[in-house]
């Protein structure tokens, strides 16, 4: 996937393990769990065979277009359900044209677009990009109302700062 970076990883020995190798995610942390007795190399081997092996499964697995309109629909009911039609979108998609701005909205047609570079992001930061752009439909501009739209999110200023941070990183503008 486009963006990806090597996650944290958390190697485990155990004496008790002779062959096997296996690796799982736990939160944005990958745990790889190998025999006592592999050497620093094997290790180090077998790390990138299961990172290569876990983004193989993910990406079968990755986030489609019908997923994020399913999420929206979960997000509107969870937080904009007293706006009726006018919270619900016309379509939901991710695109590859965005690496300025996280999401986009486009009130007039009810089009929302949510940038690739999200995907790969903690679920709770997904579903605030989301919601703001859903807020968009009800709210047009960045005004008072609709940061508190926004903030019916309980996890909005957590995701904002996240969203910050790998901002920061890339030395990229903060878009809003």
């Amino acid at each position: 996937m486009a963006g990806t970076r090597k996650p944290v990883v958390e190697v485990r020995r155990s004496q008790r393990r002779r062959r096997t190798v296996s690796a799982y995610r736990d939160g944005e942390r990958v745990v790889v769990l190998i025999p006592d007795q592999f050497s620093r190399a094997e290790e180090s081997e077998w790390v990138d065979r299961m990172l290569a092996r876990l983004a193989a499964r993910e990406g079968r697995l990755a986030r489609s277009d019908d997923e994020l309109l399913a999420r929206a629909t979960r997000l509107i009911d969870l937080y904009l359900g007293g706006y009726g039609a006018r919270a619900v979108p016309a379509s939901v998609r991710w695109v590859t044209n965005q690496n300025g701005r996280w999401g986009s909205c486009t009130p007039a047609d009810r089009s929302i677009r949510i940038s690739h570079r999200v995907q790969d992001m903690p679920e709770w930061v997904i579903d605030y990009v989301l919601l703001h752009e859903l807020a968009h439909l009800i709210v047009p501009s960045h005004n008072a109302r609709f940061w508190a739209l926004v903030g019916r999110y309980p996890k909005a200023e957590r995701a904002r700062g996240y969203l910050e941070g790998v901002a920061a990183a890339s030395c990229a503008p903060v878009p809003t």
